[in-house]
């Protein structure tokens, strides 16, 4: 019952048009707080070993820049497929597992 809620399509909308721009919002944001964070603290900070991999090869704004461009990339062909629901359930986990993390840890360096 959850899945076909979350995966349900719908045709564009205020709602789907909303949930994408905030999902890309989010996804700015996070990469602007892990490049403070890791800049601040140091790239062991970094909790995904991928990215970490990712910038220990290329540097931290290289795969911060390449990740965010995938996950922004992935949800628009979310939008595009009309899963607008899953989208907002992903931006919401967004906010409060990576977006509030960061945000914590920045305010407590200041």
């Amino acid at each position: 019952m959850l899945s076909r809620w979350i995966f349900n399509q719908s045709r564009e909308s205020r709602f789907g048009n909303g949930v994408v721009l905030a999902f890309l919002l989010v996804q700015a944001l996070d990469g602007v707080l892990t490049y403070v964070g890791l800049a601040s603290i140091g790239r062991a900070a970094e909790g995904n070993p991928l990215l970490g991999g990712l910038m220990a090869m290329f540097g931290l704004v290289p795969a911060l820049a390449s990740a965010k461009l995938v996950a922004g990339s992935l949800g628009i062909v979310l939008h595009l497929f009309g899963t607008h629901r899953l989208i907002a359930v992903l931006t919401a986990i967004y906010v409060g597992a990576a977006i509030v993390p960061w945000a914590v840890i920045i305010a407590m360096l200041s």
